[in-house]
């Protein structure tokens, strides 16, 4: 889980990322608490800034998500978090 903090734009790049959007994101707890540094992410569902998202952080499975297998990629937005709710506590929003 994390929160997009904004766009990132990269002229140069590896050609398999022409056309993908990539976002800087802070990983974050279930409370928006940041953990860690932020990361470059890339965008399968058109969040924006100050987005919360929900984050894949594993190579093969973002690859699956977003259909190109020869893609140098660890960590993809795989959507736009609208609540959390863990035995009946509402985190805060953000």
């Amino acid at each position: 889980m994390g929160t997009v903090l904004g766009n990132v734009v990269a002229s140069v790049k590896n050609k398999n990322l022409d056309g993908l959007k990539l976002m800087l994101v802070k990983q974050t707890d279930v409370s928006g608490n940041a953990i860690g540094k932020p990361l470059v992410a890339i965008d399968s569902v058109d969040a924006g800034e100050g987005d919360r998202v929900l984050l894949l952080k594993e190579g093969g499975s973002a690859k699956m998500i977003l259909k190109r297998n020869k893609m140098p990629v660890n960590l993809v937005i795989a959507g736009v978090i609208d609540t959390v709710d863990l035995y009946g506590w509402n985190a805060p929003e953000k």
